[in-house]
């Protein structure tokens, strides 16, 4: 070839791009002579994207030469996505290449950029690394684009928003102070390193052409400075440049269209801008040597270019419907379209499409997507069918267990052990504290069972102890759980001493990791040994040394910002496997896809918003200030996404997916999905790509042979079971939902706290209940005549015992003193008709009119003891009260069978001795919720005891009932109470019989 002409090449859409070319360089090396002196296959230098191009490649050697012994090409990557990938040929490079400053490390970076926007502009350290890592970004595309930073003095002209130019202000630490900081350091930025060695190169080549033939492959040369590279290679006696998919079927007249404002988001932009970067047109460019297409495939070429042409040329599809006929039967064959109704469809249907491909020897399929949610369902979806898939994009590495963990002790103590994130720390499986991880369980189910249910306790360590000491009836837990508060302490002591003081970032990481290694060590292996294990252990060991050599630019920071400065620093980090999982099945997202081909190409996530992104504008430069600067629109990326959603439409056999609703949301299908399907029902060909099956059976796979509806439970426990006896609180769960009393007294099943319980649930009326109590047991007749005071003084005795309870005294202290008040003023107008007041008193009687006697027992909260000879029950409510009708029904019958036992003589005093047989005058509820109003008074008259009568009666009745064995415990037999939560609701899989209508009844 000649030194001046243009070696350009492209591979057509559809063409399995890294096969065609290995096969063709294995076949003929000198690509038909067109290389001087037939060079041997080894003699070949290839530039490729990425690394995992260039893995990709030699693995398509091996598989053109039928696995036979190969002297591979040089494979080398030219960095389009990432300078780490960059390898150079170092001959003929000059010194000042040779002896570039190396790049900062990111890490590093992103922390001395924080550090200097809180010195220079203040605010919190939170802030500050967010914008450290958007400043991050916004210096790499400036500097990957070759724009000059110095023109962001001249952006803001005076018909912009004063914003702007606060912006642009904040800004300048990058064209002023961080240029000196690098140069300081010694150090320079990765983008612009990666430009200076690309044109190094460039320049070295130009003087001096390397020996053999070099072949750069696959880039769109979407960074200038491999566009240049690119330039140099076309140009080489033995270069040649391989371009991706390269559109020959558009005609003219839209491609002089690509290029101009608003065409950036279709696929060839990237294409015509690098063409034009090597002043070529589509006439200088060949097809690469074996890589004609099928007829099938250029049909399909071409209804793809033609429903992606440019807007401005829309109009041409009228005239074209007729010329695309020919082209229509080719081109739909093995393409289809499928709308899911959810994600979850979509993904059941993704993952039997490439199940179906393992029912072909050596047939391969590949999902592509960028939507990492889908991505993870269909691997969950294939493990079905144990097959394990591998997902190129990798898993979070803040999800894997090891960094998990770390996150959880950083959480753990900042948040001075709290019961939620010390729990979620303790019970993660890396937590042992030196003992048989069982054994350590074991300890912390017990302290999760008598210290973390309920409401809070004091906080940190000492807060624990505290609390564990208050066990004093139960000496074996209190002392196992005080073992493991020790174990607990030694461990995390590290942090615990950082955390108390602001130190330096380092010396919180250093603490942070050697608490997190005796909290891993177990009885037989050091907690070094557990945590960096694996390849998950190995990436978090990785971003703790990067973390370790980082932070001394961060200086001192605050140890309560610490797991958000964790987290921070953590986003965006992935853990890839190193071999695949499976060699004929893969999940790609877009990048990983360029280049590689499947022979089936399912492209998922076709929404908006997903496939393409959003081309949001960064938050630092408005479209006018981009393009004053030189750099490009937003749109570019649509268009390179575009290119690839092309590229992979193209394949002989490709799916189109997208979900008609995400998490519940209507969804608006990729534009790139409108258009295919606006060209295709112009062409009345719209049913013939749609293929609805896939998901419809993706759905019948999980739809069981015959659906039994789940029918309420109907326990029916022998008489010798059935429990003999009840409070008169129990008596009015049992009327509402036998089966919790079943559960309860049958089965024994204890109703756990919950973990952090509220104290407005959990001891305001324990609280409120125990002060009036001691009130009343002090002044039983008489109110003293500063009983206000008196009342407030016992209240305050009262709260002390719970003070220790974060939010008691700050929420329920106020309230208890205008609950004071309303009491005082209502016992003054009480007390006047009564001879003495009983408070908390307990009882019980014997129903002696059962085949089987039931003990029936209860606690009033108040017996008010009349001067006529009767008596009102009086009980004190914080929360809701029951209405008169629900009383008078049964439906809550505390206080009328209180009222019964009453009259039978049930009740005695603290000290034992009975209190006189009476009849309940009143039945009285007492609101108390120091709100608004601060106190209620809700009376039932019952001065003929017809109601306590009435209600005892009943009572036997409805025990009679239950001493017949056939008799079950139903839960719930009230459908107006279906709406309220019961403890023992999951049990009774409520909400399975209630909506599938299997009552029973």
């Amino acid at each position: 070839m000649r030194a001046d002409s243009l070696n350009l090449f492209t591979m057509p859409p559809g063409t399995p791009f890294l096969e065609r070319l290995a096969a063709t360089l294995l076949d003929d090396p000198s690509l038909g002579g067109r290389f001087k002196g037939s060079p041997e296959l080894a003699e070949i230098t290839i530039l490729l994207p990425t690394r995992r191009s260039v893995r990709a490649l030699g693995e398509a050697f091996l598989r053109a030469g039928a696995g036979a012994p190969l002297l591979l090409p040089s494979i080398r990557t030219l960095g389009d996505v990432d300078e780490e990938d960059l390898i150079l040929d170092p001959r003929g490079l000059g010194r000042e290449a040779l002896e570039l400053p190396p790049a900062m490390p990111a890490l590093e970076r992103q922390l001395r950029l924080a550090r200097m926007i809180v010195e220079g502009q203040g605010g919190d350290e939170t802030r500050a690394l967010a914008l450290a890592a958007d400043l991050g970004h916004f210096l790499d595309m400036v500097l990957t684009e070759g724009a000059d930073l110095t023109r962001l003095a001249d952006l803001v002209p005076q018909d912009f928003a004063d914003h702007w130019q606060i912006t642009i202000d904040f800004l300048k630490v990058l064209t002023a102070r961080w240029p000196e900081e690098l140069a300081r350091l010694g150090h320079m930025e990765q983008a612009e390193r990666r430009n200076l060695l690309l044109r190094a190169q460039a320049e070295a080549w130009t003087a001096a052409p390397p020996p053999g033939p070099v072949i750069a492959a696959g880039s769109t040369g979407s960074i200038p400075a491999t566009a240049a590279l690119l330039g140099v290679v076309a140009h080489l006696p033995m270069g040649a440049v391989v371009l991706p998919a390269l559109d020959l079927d558009l005609d003219e007249e839209s491609w002089n269209i690509i290029g101009k404002p608003g065409t950036a988001s279709h696929p060839q932009y990237g294409m015509k801008k690098l063409l034009a970067h090597l002043r070529a047109t589509r006439a200088d460019v060949g097809i690469w040597p074996g890589a004609e297409r099928s007829a099938a495939l250029r049909s399909r070429g071409r209804l793809l270019s033609e429903a992606l042409r440019p807007a401005e040329t829309t109009e041409r599809w009228l005239g074209r419907l007729g010329a695309l006929d020919g082209d229509v039967k080719d081109g739909l064959k093995g393409l289809a379209l499928i709308e899911a109704p959810s994600e979850r469809d979509e993904a059941g249907a993704v993952a039997l499409l490439m199940r179906d491909v393992l029912e072909r020897p050596g047939k391969t399929a590949a999902l592509v997507t960028p939507d990492r949610k889908l991505a993870r369902r269909v691997a969950m979806e294939l493990r079905r069918w144990k097959i394990d898939v591998n997902d190129s994009g990798g898993e979070p590495l803040a999800k894997t267990a090891p960094v998990a963990f770390l996150r959880l002790v950083a959480n753990m103590v900042t948040e001075d052990l709290a019961p939620v994130p010390l729990l979620a720390c303790l019970k993660h499986p890396l937590a042992a504290a030196g003992e048989e991880p069982a054994k350590f369980r074991a300890r912390v189910r017990r302290l999760e069972m008598h210290l973390l249910r309920g409401p809070r306790p004091a906080p940190g360590l000492d807060g624990l102890r505290a609390a564990c000491r208050a066990l004093e009836d139960k000496p074996g837990d209190s002392g196992e759980i005080s073992i493991l508060l020790d174990k607990i302490e030694r461990s995390i002591a590290p942090l615990l001493n950082a955390a108390t003081k602001k130190g330096t970032a380092t010396s919180i990481v250093e603490a942070h990791v050697e608490a997190a290694e005796r909290l891993a060590a177990s009885a037989t292996e050091t907690g070094a040994e557990r945590l960096w294990k694996g390849e998950a252990g190995e990436a978090a060991a990785d971003f703790i040394r990067e973390l370790m050599e980082a932070t001394p630019a961060f200086g001192d920071i605050d140890p309560r910002f610490y797991p958000h400065f964790f987290d921070v620093l953590l986003s965006g980090r992935v853990l890839r496997p190193r071999w695949g999982r499976h060699s004929r099945l893969f999940i790609w997202g877009p990048l990983e896809a360029r280049l590689q081909h499947a022979d089936r190409m399912i492209l998922g996530g076709l929404n908006e918003g997903t496939w393409p992104a959003e081309a949001n504008i960064d938050p630092w430069l408005n479209r006018p200030m981009r393009a004053t600067m030189g750099l490009e629109p937003p749109e570019r990326r649509i268009g390179l996404a575009a290119h690839d959603f092309a590229e992979g439409a193209s394949a002989g056999e490709a799916f189109l997916t997208r979900a008609l609703k995400v998490e519940g949301a209507p969804t608006v299908a990729s534009r790139w999905w409108l258009r295919l399907a606006s060209l295709l029902q112009g062409l009345e060909q719209e049913e013939a790509v749609s293929a609805p099956q896939w998901w419809q059976w993706a759905h019948k796979l999980d739809e069981p042979a015959k659906v039994l509806t789940p029918l309420r439970p109907r326990p029916v426990p022998p008489l010798e079971a059935r429990p003999q006896r009840f409070s008169v609180t129990e008596i009015e769960t049992l009327i509402r939902d036998p089966y919790a009393i079943y559960a309860r007294k049958i089965l024994g099943l204890k109703v756990l706290d919950p973990l952090d319980a509220d104290i407005a649930a959990a001891e305001r009326g324990t609280i409120i209940h125990e002060a009036l109590e001691k009130f009343v047991e002090a002044y039983p007749r008489d109110l003293p005549e500063n009983a206000l005071q008196e009342l407030i003084n016992v209240g305050e005795e009262a709260f002390r015992q719970a003070i220790g309870r974060p939010g008691v005294a700050a929420f329920w202290w106020p309230r208890f003193l205008r609950i004071a008040k309303w009491i005082v003023d209502y016992e003054q107008e009480e007390r006047a008709g009564l001879r003495h007041i009983h408070a908390e008193t307990r009882g019980e009687i014997l129903i002696a009119e059962l085949a089987q006697p039931v003990v029936l027992s209860g606690k009033a909260d108040r017996i008010d003891e009349r001067e006529d000879g009767m008596v009102n029950i009086v009980d004190y409510k914080t929360g809701t009260v029951p209405s008169i009708k629900q009383v008078e029904i049964g439906l809550t019958p505390q206080l009328p069978l209180e009222a019964a036992m009453m009259a039978r003589g049930g009740f005695r005093t603290k000290d034992g001795a009975p209190i006189p047989p009476a009849k309940a005058a009143s039945l009285i509820y007492l609101r108390l919720t120091g709100g608004e109003t601060a106190g209620e008074v809700r009376a039932i008259p019952d001065e003929g005891a017809d109601l306590a009568d009435n209600t005892y009666a009943w009572l036997v009745d409805l025990l009679r009932q239950y001493e017949a064995e056939t008799t079950p415990y139903l839960s719930r037999p009230r459908p107006m109470f279906w709406g309220r939560y019961g403890d023992y609701d999951h049990l009774a899989r409520v909400k399975e019989w209630s909506a599938a209508g299997g009552d029973g009844e």
